[in-house]
This record gives C-alpha cells, sequence and structure tokens, in this order.
C-alpha cells in the first residue's frame, strides 16, 4: 500500500508553513523575467507538460525542465533539454524568475514555495470521474482532530487554487467539473482539449505501443493484452486486490482467452497487487518502469478498472471497457463522482475478480460483445472530448500567449 494520504499531506504541508511564508516573501522581492517558462510534473518528462514544453520550444519559448529524482534528470538528459533539480537552489530560483510555470499535479510538480505571482498553468492529469479538490472531502482530511483545522485546510486549497492562471479543459461538460473542484472562475478554465492526449491522436500506432510494451514486461508472444488500472483509495486498502485462489483463476482465465493482464497500479498505491512469481500471463508496468502510461494505450485491446480516468483517454482509441468496482457504494459515500458512475460504466459492473474475468471472456470471444463496448467507448468519448486533432497543446500555448498579453495590457493601464 503507498505510504501516502491526504492526511499524511496535509500534515507535511502544516510543518512547511514557515517555508511557505519565506517563499512568498521572496518571491514580492524577485523579479520574474519576460521570457522564461518552467515545467514540471509529478511523473516526471511526460504528460501534459511534456507536449506543451514541445510547442513552447517550437515557438522559441525559453524553457527548463524542473526534476524531482535522479531518474528524471536522466530522462530529460536523455531527451536533451535544459533542466535543474526543482528542490535545489537552482530550483527555487528559476521558478522564483519564471514568467510562466507549467504543471501537471499540483505546485509540487516545480518548486513549491516560488509560484506565487508566476502565470501558473495547471494542466491536470486526466478527465475527473472521482470527485477532487475542492469538491472532495478528503482533499481537506485533518492529520489531527483538532475542531477547525479541516475548513482551515480547505481555505488554504482554495487560496493556494487562486493562483491558477489557465487550466485547460477537455470540454464544456469537463469544464463545470474543474470549476468546482478548483474554485476557479470561467475566465480561468478554458476548452482547448489536454496536451496529454495529443499522443493518441498523432502518436505511436498499436505496434509500436506493443514493442515498448514489451520492451518493458517483456515478450508476451503474440496474446492479446489487457490493461488493468486501478484507482488510489487515498491511502485506505484496495478490495480489489486478488485473493491466492482469485490470482490463480485469473491466470486459468488469461490462458483460455489467449490473453495477459498488464496491472498499472497508481503509483501512489504501488505494491498493492503482487501476483504469484512465475505468473507469466500477468505483468506489472508501474510508474517506476514507465512514467506516463498515455503514450502506450493503444497496445492493449481491453481496459479494466473502477474508477480511473484512463477510460476517458481510452475513449480515444476507443478500448472496449469492464467496469470493476468492489466498492461502488462506499466509494460513492466517501469520495463521490461527477453524475452517477452508471451512467459512465452502464449496468454490468463487474463486484469481483469472477464477474471481471467473465465479462473478459465475453469481450474476447465475442465479436458482438467487443463492439458494443466500443460503441460505448465512442460514445463516451463525444460527451468528454471536444477535440479529438491532436493540437490540444498549440490551443493551449495560445491560450497562455493570450493570457499573458492581456496581463501585459492590464500593468500598462495601472
Amino acid at each position: 500500500m503507498g505510504s501516502f494520504s491526504f492526511s499524511s499531506g496535509n500534515g507535511a504541508q502544516v510543518v512547511r508553513l514557515p517555508l511557505h511564508v519565506l517563499g512568498l516573501v521572496a518571491t514580492r522581492l524577485i523579479p520574474r523575467s519576460k521570457d522564461l517558462w518552467v515545467f514540471g510534473s509529478a511523473v516526471g518528462v511526460g504528460e501534459g507538460a511534456w507536449a506543451l514544453w514541445h510547442v513552447a520550444v517550437a515557438h522559441g519559448e525559453r524553457a527548463v525542465w524542473l526534476t524531482g529524482s535522479q531518474r528524471d534528470a536522466d530522462a530529460a538528459r536523455s531527451a536533451g533539454i535544459r533542466f535543474a533539480p526543482k528542490r535545489s537552489l537552482r530550483g527555487f530560483w528559476l521558478t522564483a524568475r519564471a514568467r510562466v510555470v507549467v504543471i501537471t499535479h499540483g505546485a509540487g510538480d516545480v518548486n513549491r514555495y516560488a509560484t506565487s505571482g508566476a502565470f501558473l498553468v495547471q494542466l491536470w492529469h486526466g478527465i475527473p470521474l472521482k470527485r477532487l479538490g475542492l469538491d472532495s472531502p478528503v482533499t481537506a482530511r485533518a492529520p489531527l482532530p483538532l475542531p477547525g483545522l479541516a475548513r482551515l485546510l480547505a481555505y488554504a486549497y482554495a487560496r493556494t487554487q487562486r493562483r491558477i492562471r489557465l487550466l485547460p479543459a477537455a470540454s464544456h461538460l469537463v469544464r463545470g467539473r474543474l470549476e468546482s473542484a478548483f474554485g476557479l472562475g470561467h475566465d480561468r478554465i478554458v476548452v482547448t482539449g489536454e496536451p496529454r492526449v495529443d499522443v493518441l491522436s498523432a502518436g505511436p500506432t498499436e505496434s509500436e505501443a506493443r514493442a515498448v510494451v514489451e520492451s518493458l514486461v517483456g515478450s508476451v508472444a503474440g496474446a492479446r493484452l489487457v490493461l488493468y488500472a486501478p484507482t488510489w483509495r487515498d491511502g485506505d486498502r484496495d478490495p480489489a486486490v486478488p485473493t491466492a485462489a482469485e490470482w490463480t483463476a485469473i491466470r486459468v482465465g488469461l490462458e483460455e482467452a489467449g490473453a495477459v493482464l498488464v496491472i498499472r497500479s497508481h503509483p501512489l498505491g504501488a505494491g498493492d497487487y503482487v501476483p504469484p512469481s512465475g505468473d507469466d500471463r500477468i505483468r506489472l508496468l508501474g510508474a517506476d518502469l514507465l512514467p506516463d502510461v498515455t503514450p502506450v494505450l493503444p497496445a492493449f485491446e481491453v481496459l479494466v478498472t473502477d474508477y480511473s480516468s484512463l477510460v476517458f483517454d481510452t475513449a480515444l482509441i476507443p478500448l472496449p471497457v469492464v467496469y470493476f468496482a468492489p466498492d461502488e457504494e462506499k466509494y460513492a459515500a466517501e469520495r463521490g463522482f461527477y453524475g452517477r458512475y452508471r451512467d459512465v460504466a452502464g449496468l454490468d459492473v463487474a463486484r469481483d475478480w469472477r464477474g471481471v474475468m467473465q465479462q473478459l471472456d465475453q469481450v474476447l470471444g465475442a465479436e458482438s460483445e467487443y463492439a458494443r463496448r466500443v460503441e460505448r467507448a465512442k460514445e463516451l468519448s463525444r460527451r468528454v472530448h471536444a477535440f479529438r486533432d491532436g493540437r490540444n497543446a498549440e490551443r493551449v500555448y495560445r491560450a497562455i500567449r493570450r493570457g499573458l498579453d492581456a496581463s501585459r495590457s492590464t500593468r500598462g493601464r495601472q
């Protein structure tokens, strides 16, 4: 189980409060550059920040990637881009000097103490199905049961999000969810499409994506690839982790279907899923092997998931989905969804691994069932994606430039 939880994360932020104050003072004194852009992402060199990086650099912007680990630094070095450690003094200075700061998860993607005053672009990392931010009670979960602490954390979170100057949305439907979750006005959230999924419109072919997957998990000898992507349970136990008997049943079902199950655990839930050793029908593709899974999604024939935003990403391909939600009622009560879960998942949601394998057998074994679920994915894509042309990053870049021009005009009139 991942060690992080919202309560522990919030506790860490309370401890760091003096550093946040010092950073706020420093950014009031340090002048921001006219042309420097800094980028960062919790997954490393990838996600929407990487797509926007290419567009920004192509337009002549001076860009630096801020890394959070040696792995990230190695990836940046391999890509031949300028980079610096985000937690270093140089990382603080670059973030404090940058005119534009681009993130995909939170301020910790760059140097979290130096974002105040920048044109902060929050790309986010998926269309929300489960409630997030201000809409979710777990966001302000207090580390200690002190009166009023949760309300104080919610207030601090809302104030932090107000620093965001631009947040792209995949569609007007998604725009409404993001406005609510981040507490931002209509002018801050623009319908441009998500840069992170541009690669699904103009990226690797199925064979190229399969080659990448096999280079990481080993040869699958022509087997059909099924992706399982469970959602992180906010630090709680994942009820979908198979028992020993279920692992055996999964392997038998995969053999009969001629398939290989590739498990993509959430980075914060890494280690929850440990299949029997030597089982070549089940492979692990964690973030340690592949930080950004989006480019290889075309390698798979079916997605199995519960509440992951990958259902919206794979709808662009489109992939059939087997929905697996053993804790649907509990999750709905504690975390909540935008709309009704069944409006996305349909009525045939599996509640245990036996149900998953039965549905998977139907999807892989009957062309009519495969086609029916593909049509469901296409319909979902039409509902949530306004653009499917692979040019989302370009639209976001133009929106940033318009925002910068408007800021200069406002300052000029003052």
